[in-house]
C-alpha cells in the first residue's frame, strides 16, 4: 500500500460522526478513498451535513497517526509481518465480506513470510469462545476441543479474552506442526496494545504461529464498546461459532447470535444443569443450536472429514470405577455433602481428594468445593 492510499484510508475512516455503513456507501459512489475527497458534490443526499462538513476537515491527529502506522507496517522484527487490508484488497478475507458489516480496514500481524503473500487467511475457520470465568472443566473442554478441531484441518478463531478465549488459542497451538496458521484472535484493542497483559507470551506466540487482528486503529485502548462490537468479526470470519461455557448474559451469546443472522452454524456444549456458567449453552440448544460432545458432531455439520481416530473431551471420558468419583458426579460439590454421599469420615475423604487433585481428576474450587474433571 502506497503511502498516500494509507493516509486516504484512515482519513476516512477517522472522519468523525462517519460509521462503517457511511463509508462503505461513500465508497460504491465515489470509488477509493482518495476519490471521495476528491468529489465533494457527490456527497449530496448521501451524507448528512454534519458529515459533510466533518469529511472537509482533516481528522484531529491524522498526521500523528498516519506516521505510528506507516513505521508500523515497516517495523518488523523476528520474523512478524504487518499489514493493513482494505475492504479493496484481494487478501481481505471473502467470509467476512460477504457479512453485513465488514470493517473497512484491518490491522493484521502474523508471520512475515506468510503476510507477503497474496491471499494468507486461512479456511475453514471455526470460533470457540465461551466465559471469562469458566469452570476447571469448561477451560478443559476448550482446550481439547480447540486441539483436536485444529488437528482435523479448522483454524481456531477466538477473542483473546480471559477464560475460554485463551484456553482456546492455547489448545489450537498445541502441537500444531511448523508453518501451520493454527489460530485467529481478533481484539479490540490496536495491534499495538495487549490487553489483557498477561495474554502478552500469548499474543506474541499467536504473532509467529497464527494472526492477530484487529479492525482498530493503532494506540485504541481497551474501550469495554469495543469487545461486543469485534465480536462480529470473530463470526464473521468462521464457518461456525463453537460454545463451550457461558451465563445467560454474556458477549459469547452475542458472537453466537452473530454467527446464526450471518448464516452460519451454531454449537454449543451441554453442562451441569447447576451450573451458570452452562446456562448460556442450554439457551443456545433450545434455540437451535446443534449439542456438541464430541469433535465429530462439529465436523460432521461442517462437512468435513472425520479423523478415524476421534478426539473426545467430554465428560464421560473418564470412568475408572472410583467410588468417590462416582459419589461427586459432574456438580460442584462441598465437603460435607460428599462425607454424606460416600459415609467416609472428614479426614479420610481429605486424603483420598488430594490424591485425587495431584492426579488432575479432582479441582479444588473457592469457597472450599470441589469438581471432577475429564481427562481426554
Amino acid at each position: 500500500m502506497e503511502r498516500s492510499e494509507l493516509a486516504a484510508w484512515l482519513r476516512l475512516t477517522l472522519t468523525p460522526g462517519v460509521g462503517n455503513h457511511t463509508v462503505r456507501r461513500l465508497l460504491a459512489l465515489c470509488g477509493l478513498p482518495g476519490q471521495v475527497f476528491q468529489q465533494p458534490a457527490l456527497w449530496h443526499g448521501h451524507v448528512t451535513v454534519a458529515q459533510a462538513r466533518a469529511l472537509s476537515m482533516e481528522p484531529e491527529g491524522l498526521a500523528a497517526l498516519d506516521e505510528a502506522t506507516w513505521q508500523w507496517l515497516h517495523g518488523a522484527a523476528d520474523g512478524v509481518g504487518r499489514r493493513v487490508l482494505t475492504l479493496a484488497d484481494a487478501a481481505y478475507p471473502a467470509p467476512l465480506l460477504a457479512t453485513e458489516d465488514p470493517p473497512p480496514l484491518l490491522y493484521v500481524m502474523g508471520p512475515e513470510h506468510v503476510l507477503g503473500g497474496p491471499s494468507f487467511f486461512p479456511a475453514p475457520c471455526l470460533a470457540v469462545v465461551g466465559s471469562r470465568n469458566p469452570t476447571v472443566q469448561g477451560g478443559l473442554h476448550a482446550r481439547q476441543f480447540a486441539k483436536a478441531l485444529r488437528a482435523a484441518g479448522l483454524c481456531i478463531v477466538s477473542g483473546m479474552a480471559l477464560g475460554v478465549d485463551a484456553a482456546a488459542h492455547e489448545g489450537a497451538l498445541e502441537d500444531a506442526p511448523e508453518g501451520c496458521l493454527a489460530t485467529i484472535a481478533v481484539v479490540g484493542t490496536g495491534l499495538d496494545r495487549v490487553y489483557p497483559s498477561r495474554h502478552r507470551t500469548l499474543a506474541h506466540r499467536i504473532a509467529r504461529q497464527g494472526l492477530l487482528v484487529s479492525e482498530y486503529p493503532l494506540g485504541t485502548p481497551p474501550l469495554a464498546q469495543n469487545f461486543p462490537k469485534r465480536n462480529r468479526i470473530i463470526a464473521g470470519l468462521s464457518q461456525g461459532t463453537l460454545v463451550v461455557e457461558a451465563a445467560l448474559q454474556s458477549g459469547s451469546l452475542i458472537t453466537a447470535r452473530l454467527a446464526a443472522e450471518q448464516g452460519r452454524e451454531v454449537f454449543a456444549i451441554p453442562g451441569s444443569i447447576q451450573s451458570p456458567q452452562a446456562r448460556g449453552c442450554h439457551a443456545l440448544i433450545r434455540q437451535g443450536a446443534k449439542l456438541v460432545e464430541t469433535t465429530q458432531d462439529v465436523l460432521e455439520e461442517l462437512r468435513l472429514p472425520v479423523p478415524a481416530v476421534q478426539t473426545q473431551p467430554a465428560e464421560g471420558a473418564q470412568e475408572d470405577g472410583d467410588a468417590l468419583l462416582s459419589a461427586m458426579g459432574w456438580d460442584l460439590i462441598g465437603l460435607d455433602a460428599l462425607i454424606a454421599r460416600t459415609g467416609m469420615d472428614a479426614a479420610a475423604l481429605q486424603v483420598a481428594l488430594l490424591e485425587h487433585e495431584l492426579a488432575g481428576r479432582v479441582a479444588r474450587l473457592p469457597g472450599g468445593s470441589f469438581q471432577r474433571v475429564a481427562l481426554s
